[in-house]
């Protein structure tokens, strides 16, 4: 399966910036479109992704990984199967928005928002596809290290398993945040029974308040 981005929706941009206020204004609107356009045309997406059978105890057979929490336990009680995912926009979306930031801040915030709603598209074209793939089975939603009681450090026996760095060109900082940043990792349950679908965003979230990425201005990517 081929990393698709088609379209950045607008309405998770302007979640991510925050954005409570009555209509937009034509000034806004025509910047938050120069700014989509803009990423579509510089964005690279990329990713990589394995299936694994799932094991009683939790851990994920041929991968010598064992997701750690109980969150996760619980997110996957009702799945025989797990899809690792690691995701990106690229490099070329990076340097994007941190040229923005060195000349116009507005529209780098933009950009930077619009980012996170880019993968996420990216990531949920993902899915689709591996819907249709594993029909008539069932998929759950999205689940990141760094999520519920799911350590960060998580992250690095995903990269190991899925070779991030070598496959997508996507790397982890010392505490475990991926370099580029609008890059995401994940897991996948697999079932043969309907799963249950959260609320997406950050303020559907539990752990908002707690989250290690939104104290880095950041999204795990699990909605």
């Amino acid at each position: 399966m081929e990393a698709r981005l088609d379209r950045i929706p607008r309405a998770e941009t302007l979640q991510y910036l925050r954005y409570r206020g009555s209509e937009l204004g034509r000034e806004s609107l025509d910047e938050l479109a120069r700014c989509e356009t803009l990423l579509l045309q510089t964005a690279r997406p990329r990713l990589v992704w394995r299936l694994f059978p799932l094991s009683a105890d939790g851990s994920l057979r041929g991968a010598d990984y064992r997701p750690a929490g109980e969150d996760i336990r619980a997110f996957l009680a009702d799945c025989d199967s797990v899809v690792l995912l690691a995701a990106t926009l690229g490099a070329e979306a990076e340097a994007l928005i941190r040229r923005a930031a060195g000349r116009d801040m507005a529209q780098a915030v933009i950009l930077d928002a619009a980012g996170s709603a880019a993968v996420e598209r990216v990531c949920d074209n993902f899915c689709d596809d591996l819907a249709a793939a594993l029909a008539p089975r069932f998929l759950t939603d999205r689940f990141s290290p760094g999520y519920g009681d799911m350590p960060l450090s998580d992250q690095r026996a995903l990269f190991r398993v899925l070779d991030v760095s070598r496959r997508i060109g996507v790397t982890l900082s010392e505490s475990a945040l991926m370099i580029p940043q609008k890059s995401v990792t994940a897991l996948i349950g697999v079932s043969d029974r309907p799963q249950k679908k959260r609320g997406r965003g950050c303020e559907s979230c539990g752990m908002r308040e707690n989250c290690s990425y939104r104290k880095e201005g950041k999204s795990c990517g699990s909605f």
